[in-house]
């Protein structure tokens, strides 16, 4: 919500500054303008569901149409205090004009005013109905039940007013908001037995109606490869846990969530044998749940139930039951409009345990950008620990790296490539992107790149189009091959382009990579030092993924990224770094040597070898 202060209380004054302001800011991005009081209620949802049959192209001033006192018994102003609604052709035509409204029309009433001027300059009145459509508006008396008004009127209104306090204001929400959802439920029974009518005329007949009715049907599978597998759970536990462990406790949303499918069950099924049978929950026996992406989560649940007559006899049963939970609508997320020819700034951090893979890096990185004219520049971070570093004038490490560049450098005589040395024991990933973050300027579009890394244009334009300055920022999840040992086991390895996805994994556990402005981390990383008053050991335990989850509100947008292919290594995890980021490195060398058949294969020759 956009709070704007105009910093004059005359009303006139307030009404001419709103029609300014909302032609200034919104008049070029909205075709409908509705204007109301804060003593008003509108159903905004209604509102809409209007100006949807209404056309755009027409200078529309609809509200509560109120005479003038002493005026043209034939014009007509909007009452402000029920809303009214206004096209953008008519706030168009009529800027031009405020200014003169403001100085020639005397009024006290700011509706009034603004009802006058669209009549002078414009010769527009206002209307209640327009093109069939009827704006319905109830004037609520004192001490009104909102729950026990049951007028026709009252019940079709799209604004009620006079408004007198905030309790009354979510009373006739919560009112509004139950008509709505009856309303809605009527809809869907309706469209339901018109489903069911018109299924027996179809080639399929009755064995062609889904369930739920007007849901769609469940997905079929392919192959074996396509099945959908159900996930078991109880109240206390879930069967298949995002870490891969075979049992972990049940909580969260998901806990929420299974308590809500029992309680939905138990209700439909007291609805439907009420008065003659009461339902109530001894223990959920099984749980079975799957995500199908063509209709929504489906469960199935085995339920021990507590059934009591009218009479009062009980009698405990076993009821299996199926919910699902179908697919809202799908909404259309406005998005900041971004551009591909941003230039990109690579970041390359180096240790002595990366010199075996920076030939190929940089070899990449040549092929794919500078041989490409890509807008792209590459910075090298150079990670000397310090016993290296006080020997840097007799034997520098990484002089064969700093060789290379220099023939990059020769052979694209427009390219400079500069490398930063740092001296560090921990090569906290925050602590080394503050030291390049101050050499940049602050609209300085960051990738935060690995050597493994194989730089090309495909990726860097998605890079270019996910990360969105003050909004925005990117963490792909690369593919990284399995270990060609295990997986081929001497034989020739398929290079394919069509399976280069085939043989490796997408590596949930590494953050390296990353797309992000100088200026969005700046503003996290402050947060940050606010936080942790400059403690190190608190960076050294973070990655920039941390900084961004924790100490910003920018959109985090993790998606698996085919454009960035790793060829299998075993990295080098540094035990000084933080436990947990320690971990994430071990997990991801365990996860990317290979698959579990490759593994299994692999035992299983090792076994068949030791046997004999």
């Amino acid at each position: 919500m956009v709070l704007v202060a105009h910093g004059d209380e005359r009303p006139i004054w307030l009404m001419y500054e709103t029609m300014h302001y909302i032609h200034q800011h919104f008049g070029s991005d909205y075709d409908w303008f509705y204007i109301m009081q804060d003593d008003t209620y509108a159903q905004a949802e209604q509102v809409k569901a209007l100006v949807t049959h209404l056309s755009i192209n027409q200078d529309v001033y609809l509200g509560r149409a109120e005479e003038f006192i002493g005026g043209d018994e034939q014009a007509r102003y909007c009452h402000g205090g029920f809303g009214y609604l206004m096209s953008r052709s008519l706030l168009l035509k009529l800027h031009p004009h405020l200014d003169s409204c403001r100085n020639e029309i005397l009024s006290v009433r700011p509706d009034e005013w603004l009802g006058r001027c669209i009549i002078d300059f414009l010769g527009i009145t206002c209307v209640s109905q327009l093109q069939g459509q009827h704006y319905h508006t109830y004037e609520l008396a004192k001490n009104t039940e909102p729950e026990k008004e049951e007028e026709e009127e009252f019940q079709a209104a799209l604004a009620v007013h006079p408004v007198s306090d905030v309790t009354l204001m979510y009373r006739l929400h919560k009112h509004f908001s139950r008509i709505q959802l009856d309303r809605a439920y009527q809809e869907i029974q309706d469209l339901q037995m018109q489903i069911r009518n018109l299924t027996s005329l179809t080639p399929a007949g009755e064995a062609g109606l889904t369930w739920p009715v007007g849901i769609n049907a469940p997905f079929l599978p392919k192959s074996r490869f396509e099945v959908i597998s159900w996930d078991y759970f109880t109240e206390q536990h879930l069967f298949s846990c995002p870490d891969g462990s075979p049992k972990c406790e049940l909580s969260g949303a998901s806990k929420a969530d299974v308590s809500e499918i029992i309680e939905s069950a138990l209700e439909q099924l007291n609805s439907r044998y009420q008065p003659l049978l009461r339902f109530s929950k001894r223990q959920l026996l099984n749980g079975y749940r799957r995500f199908d992406p063509t209709r929504g989560m489906e469960y199935t649940l085995d339920l021990l139930l507590e059934a009591v007559t009218q009479k009062g006899h009980s009698h405990v049963l076993a009821k299996r039951v199926s919910l699902v939970r179908p697919l809202s609508k799908v909404e259309i997320i406005p998005m900041p409009y971004v551009t591909e020819a941003t230039r990109v700034q690579l970041v390359l951090p180096l240790t002595v345990q990366d010199l075996d893979f920076v030939a190929n890096f940089l070899d990449m990185f040549a092929m794919n950008t500078l041989d490409t004219h890509d807008n792209a520049l590459l910075t090298l971070l150079f990670i000397y620990h310090p016993y290296d570093a006080q020997r840097v004038s007799q034997v520098d490490v990484f002089a064969g790296v700093k060789a290379m560049v220099g023939e990059l450098e020769k052979r694209y005589a427009e390219v400079k490539i500069p490398w930063i040395s740092v001296k560090t024991e921990v090569p906290s990933q925050v602590k080394l992107m503050d030291i390049v973050s101050k050499k940049h300027p602050v609209d300085t579009l960051f990738f935060l790149a690995s050597v493994w890394t194989e730089i090309n244009m495909e990726f860097l334009n998605r890079c270019r189009m996910n990360t969105i300055s003050n909004w925005q920022v990117f963490f792909p999840v690369h593919f990284q091959e399995f270990n060609p040992a295990l997986v081929y086991r001497g034989e020739q390895t398929a290079s394919s382009s069509t399976d280069f996805l085939r043989d490796g994994h997408f590596d949930r556990h590494s953050f390296a990579e990353a797309c992000f402005y100088n200026s969005d981390y700046m503003t996290a990383r402050t947060k940050l030092a606010a936080d942790i008053l400059d403690r190190d050991e608190v960076l050294e335990s973070m990655e920039v993924f941390d900084v961004f989850l924790h100490y910003s509100g920018l959109h985090l947008f993790r998606a698996v990224e085919p454009g960035l292919v790793q060829k299998y290594a075993l990295r080098s995890c540094n035990p000084r770094l933080s436990e947990e980021l320690y971990h994430r490195c071990v997990l991801s060398n365990l996860e990317g040597l290979a698959s579990r058949s490759h593994l299994a294969m692999a035992l299983f020759e090792q076994e068949q070898a030791n046997s004999t």
